[in-house]
C-alpha cells in the first residue's frame, strides 16, 4: 500500500514538473524560437526587477533564402528574459532595419521579384516578434537608396525618417544598442 501511494506521488511530481515545463515553453513570447540554454552555475542572469530597453541594429545583408540571424538572436533574447521571470512590462525591445537589413522587411511579392522567386523566410518570425511586443522600424533613407516604396514593406514594420535618428532617439531614451 505504501509503495502504491509513493508511486502515485512520484508520478504526480514527475507529471506536474513536465506540465510546468510545457507551460513555460508555451509561455515564451516567440514560440518558434527557444530561449538561451541554462548554464549550471552561470552568473549574471536576467533580473526581473530591471526595466530592459534594448535596440537591435539590423544592418547586415544575409542570405536571401535564410532567416536573418539577428532576428533569431532578438527572439532568443526576448524569450530568455521571459523564461527568467522578466515581466512583459519590463521588456522593451526594438529593431531598426537599415543598410543591407532592409531586404528582410520586404513583403513576399517584392522579395520574390528581387530574389529570383524565393519567398521571404523572415515574414513569420517578424510577425511573431511584433505580436510579442517588439517595436520594428526601417530606415526611410535606406528605402530611398534601394528604391523601395513603403507599400513594399511588411505591415508589421514602421517606416522612420532615418535609422541614425531612430537609433539616437532610442538611446537617448535609455535603450542599449546591440549590433552594428
Amino acid at each position: 500500500m505504501k509503495t502504491t501511494i509513493a508511486a502515485v506521488v512520484v508520478g504526480m511530481v514527475i507529471g506536474f514538473s513536465g506540465l510546468a515545463w510545457t507551460q513555460t515553453g508555451q509561455a515564451l513570447p516567440v514560440p518558434s524560437v527557444g530561449a538561451a540554454r541554462d548554464v549550471p552555475g552561470g552568473h549574471e542572469l536576467p533580473d526581473p526587477t530591471i526595466d530592459y530597453k534594448v535596440v537591435f541594429s539590423v544592418s547586415q545583408a544575409g542570405k536571401p533564402g535564410e532567416i536573418n540571424p539577428t532576428l533569431q538572436a532578438m527572439a532568443r533574447y526576448l524569450n530568455t528574459l521571459a523564461k527568467n521571470g522578466v515581466p512583459a512590462s519590463h521588456r522593451h525591445i526594438a529593431a531598426v532595419f537599415h543598410q543591407g537589413g532592409t531586404d528582410f522587411v520586404l513583403n513576399n511579392e517584392t522579395f520574390k521579384a528581387r530574389f529570383k522567386g524565393q519567398d521571404n523566410p523572415n515574414i513569420a518570425l517578424i510577425h511573431e516578434l511584433k505580436q510579442a511586443g517588439v517595436d520594428l522600424r526601417v530606415c526611410g533613407q535606406a528605402l530611398f537608396g534601394k528604391k523601395i516604396e513603403p507599400a513594399m514593406i511588411l505591415p508589421d514594420i514602421q517606416v522612420d525618417l532615418w535609422a541614425m535618428t531612430t537609433m539616437v532617439n532610442l538611446q537617448m531614451r535609455g535603450y542599449v544598442r546591440i549590433g552594428g
